[in-house]
């Protein structure tokens, strides 16, 4: 019993161990030649267009619910001035990259884990490592990077969506003053916030890639073993996230001094 005990206590760790492993592969693996372009192209528009209109939706309750709270926060400390300014920094700052990585994670890392799943169980791996083709500098390099290029933009429009939906619910429903709310933008914020969400979604991007690559090349016993994989993918990747986002958050605040009105 107490090996038992102890084999289930050790795995966590020979998996994260093993994850590892695969990111330093798929590192050596980007500097390999020849770098798989139609890959990278086909990839791209892939995992753009299963979440762009998700990135979309979601951007305008989460400007909306930001505004709200922080507005109605600020008034009771008769900063009514501020609103707009602490509205863009909660969505550059946090709620951009947060949105950006969920749905990278839920749409276009099930996609990746799925396919490659797929790929596995057909045995398709097997036969291109037979033939001398490495799958991780084939397939799995130009999804990574995919992902993180795709990551990068999508962030870019939660936050111009959220900004302005921000604007739209706080001038309409808390009675605020529009030249107001954008006369406010950098009265808090500053360059190297846009900076950082960018630097966020682009390290997101990437853990979502690996971990729904790794998933899905280690999937065993079938479709179930995939539909599996699929799941642990997730939520392993939003695990990882939210501990990516803290650390990059705590040593932003270390590096860089805010800004004050």
């Amino acid at each position: 019993m107490s090996s038992i005990t102890s084999a289930r206590v050790l795995r966590p760790v020979g998996t994260a161990g093993k994850l590892f492993a695969f990111a330093l592969d798929v590192g050596r693996g980007l500097f390999r030649r020849p770098f798989q372009w139609r890959e990278f192209l086909q990839q791209s528009w892939f995992i753009a267009s299963v979440t762009i209109i998700p990135t979309a939706l979601v951007a305008i309750p989460f400007g909306a619910v930001i505004a709200l709270q922080v507005g109605g926060l600020i008034q009771q400390f008769g900063a009514q001035s501020f609103t707009g300014s602490a509205a863009v920094l909660a969505v550059v700052r946090e709620a951009g990259p947060i949105a950006t990585s969920l749905l990278i994670a839920g749409a276009g890392g099930s996609a990746i884990a799925a396919d490659l799943g797929a790929r596995k169980i057909r045995e398709e791996l097997d036969a291109m490592m037979v033939l001398g083709i490495d799958p991780i500098q084939r397939l799995v390099v130009p999804r990574v990077l995919a992902c993180m290029f795709v990551a990068v933009f999508l962030n870019g429009l939660v936050s111009v969506v959220g900004v302005l939906g921000g604007y739209v619910f706080n001038v309409v429903l808390q009675d605020g003053t529009p030249g107001s709310y954008l006369a406010s933008f950098t009265a808090l914020a500053q360059l190297p916030d846009v900076w950082q969400g960018l630097a966020k979604a682009l390290v997101f991007g990437l853990i979502a890639a690996i971990v729904a690559s790794y998933k899905g090349m280690n999937a065993g016993g079938g479709p179930k073993g995939v539909g599996d994989a699929v799941n642990e993918s997730v939520v392993i990747t939003f695990i990882l996230l939210f501990v990516a986002n803290f650390v990059m958050s705590a040593i932003y605040f270390q590096l860089v001094p805010p800004k004050t009105g």
